[in-house]
């Protein structure tokens, strides 16, 4: 369902969230914990950093942190860095075009369908690492 970017972008803002307000961490360390390509991670993280959600520092002691405390952080914020919402406008049923003003008989269920998937990336990162249920928090 996800991109390949926007699954290692939540792998190494999970990782990041583990170590939230204790020190940042290098590319190749954040790459080695997520098993993600080192090149292609840093990439997806410095887009992480021009979006607002990561702090990056260079030098010796420098590295990537959140910017965001992880229970403020949703897993929407990170995958829409990286994955644009689009409006339906052509039918799932057929080629023809479909909207609000112009429903299919598929329209408004796979509209709700849509949603609901959409309304499950609001849980925190913190919440995912904790393990938490959201619905009894």
């Amino acid at each position: 369902m996800l991109s390949q970017t926007s699954d290692y972008a939540l792998r190494a803002v999970l990782v990041l969230a583990r170590e939230y307000d204790r020190r940042s961490l290098r590319a190749d360390e954040i790459a080695r914990a997520t098993g993600a390509p080192p090149n292609y991670l840093s990439k997806t993280l410095n887009a992480l950093a021009k979006a607002g959600v990561l702090k990056s520092a260079r030098g010796p002691q420098g590295g990537f942190s959140l910017a965001i405390p992880p229970e403020s952080l949703s897993l929407a914020r990170v995958i829409d860095c990286f994955e644009t919402r689009k409006p339906h406008t052509q039918c799932i049923l057929g080629g023809g075009p479909c909207d609000q003003a112009r429903p299919c008989a598929a329209h408004h269920r796979w509209t709700a369908i849509n949603e609901a998937r959409r309304a499950t990336l609001t849980v925190s990162v913190a919440s995912l690492i904790q393990g938490s249920n959201p619905e009894v928090e």
